[in-house]
């Protein structure tokens, strides 16, 4: 694992890639693990959980109950955090990073409240830190929300619905983004013994409602990550070689995870997936279509790696659904635009929720291609995305590497298995 006090690296790809690679567990399945495991009171922690920064500073604070808890800049864990303990006991301080002091909360706090929940800004009006004090006995009750919220405000809504005294009866107006989360965390809150699902409303299925039945204490067992899985594919799609191949164990075909949908998506890009019992083996086919259009809407996360393959492929892209980039570990979106305008590639977005290619190239003459770096932006899937790129250059360089520990600590160590050489 690289230290923290590395600033830049550069990666030199292989002559072909193929290998096998174990994934880590996946970072929505185990922070959601972490509190309904919490919620049904089960003293044995689930199996094959993330080693990732965001599980680890869930786990951390679970353990030693600090007043004041370090969130880091782990989005999914702030959110889960500040609904698990709006409904725990005593008074804690939940904060983070600059930029999670920067990145809106507002929504999920005004939700809770609603709730009864007893939850203050301790700097900004609507941003991190908070001061909140638990209450186990909170009424619940019903809440409506836009369905563009992000996923991670509605799971956090939704695990807590069994505890509250009148369940909770959640109505999602507008168009709903990242349906695939929500469902994850349905399906998990029904393992842990809870009655929760979603009911008709105006003949759409846009209400979710949770009675107040207590959650069992279970085993659960966390399974490996499609998100991280995308990298593979598009590092698959950009080798030299016709023969790539990698084999990923413990990924499975019906999964929980949304992002399983990306290894459908790279069919189009020239990579063909087979199942075998619980691996998944990627191969290149070089059949890459000429135009991608897509909504990223059910699947934000692997837009970055998509956006990345087209370019590096020559795959002039449409793609619509990305109004979450904006507030994520950063603006994702300025932030491809930015960093692949140094490879010549010129993005346009619409109305902060689309970005376009049309295959228009320039060359950056105030740089040498070698010192081109790539700014990572605290956000481990720029680092992640980018990376493969050298498959494609040569070499890549990419700053402030140590990132990736967000959700794949062993990212680096990684390539390095397969053949990648890191300077």
């Amino acid at each position: 694992m690289l230290k923290n006090c590395i600033m830049e690296i550069k990666v030199y790809a292989p002559k072909g890639v193929k290998g096998k690679i174990c994934l880590p567990s996946s970072k929505s399945i185990s922070n959601r693990a972490l509190v309904l495991n919490e919620l049904a009171r089960f003293e044995k922690m689930p199996e094959n959980v993330s080693d990732c920064d965001d599980t680890n500073v869930m786990l951390r604070w679970l353990s030693e109950r600090p007043e004041v808890i370090d969130i880091g800049a782990a989005g999914t864990a702030m959110r889960f955090s500040t609904a698990l303990l709006a409904v725990g006991e005593g008074t804690h301080v939940v904060t983070g990073t600059e930029r999670m002091k920067n990145r809106p909360i507002g929504i999920l706090v005004d939700a809770l409240r609603k709730l009864g929940a007893d939850i203050e800004y301790v700097e900004k009006e609507g941003f991190p830190p908070l001061r909140i004090t638990g209450n186990p006995h909170l009424e619940g009750g019903e809440l409506t929300l836009p369905g563009n919220v992000s996923s991670q405000y509605i799971s956090a809504l939704l695990m807590i619905g069994p505890t509250l005294k009148k369940g909770l009866r959640l109505v999602l107006s507008d168009k709903i983004i990242s349906r695939p989360y929500i469902n994850m965390t349905l399906s998990m809150m029904r393992s842990f013994g809870a009655q929760a699902d979603w009911v008709m409303l105006d003949s759409e299925e846009r209400c979710i409602v949770v009675e107040p039945k207590p959650y069992q204490a279970r085993p659960y067992k966390v399974e490996n990550d499609w998100s991280a899985a995308s990298y593979w594919y598009e590092m698959v799609a950009l080798a030299p070689n016709d023969d790539a191949e990698v084999v990923l164990p413990g990924l499975f075909m019906e999964s929980l995870q949304g992002d399983s949908q990306g290894a459908k998506l790279f069919e189009r890009l020239g990579v063909t997936t087979t199942y075998k019992g619980n691996d998944v083996v990627i191969k290149k086919n070089g059949e890459s279509i000429d135009y991608l259009e897509y909504d990223f809407v059910e699947i934000p996360d692997l837009a970055q790696t998509f956006v990345v393959t087209c370019c590096m492929l020559g795959v002039p892209f449409h793609f619509t659904g990305l109004q979450s980039l904006k507030i994520k570990e950063t603006d994702r979106m300025e932030a491809l635009k930015t960093e692949l305008s140094k490879l010549g590639f010129l993005l346009e977005d619409k109305q902060d929720k689309e970005l376009l290619w049309d295959g228009t190239r320039t060359s950056n003459t105030s740089i040498s291609p070698d010192e081109i770096a790539i700014s990572t932006y605290e956000d481990h899937r720029m680092a992640m995305a980018f990376a493969p790129v050298a498959l494609v250059r040569g070499s890549i360089r990419i700053k402030d590497p140590q990132v990736v520990s967000k959700s794949y600590p062993h990212y680096w160590e990684d390539l390095q298995t397969i053949g990648f050489e890191i300077e």
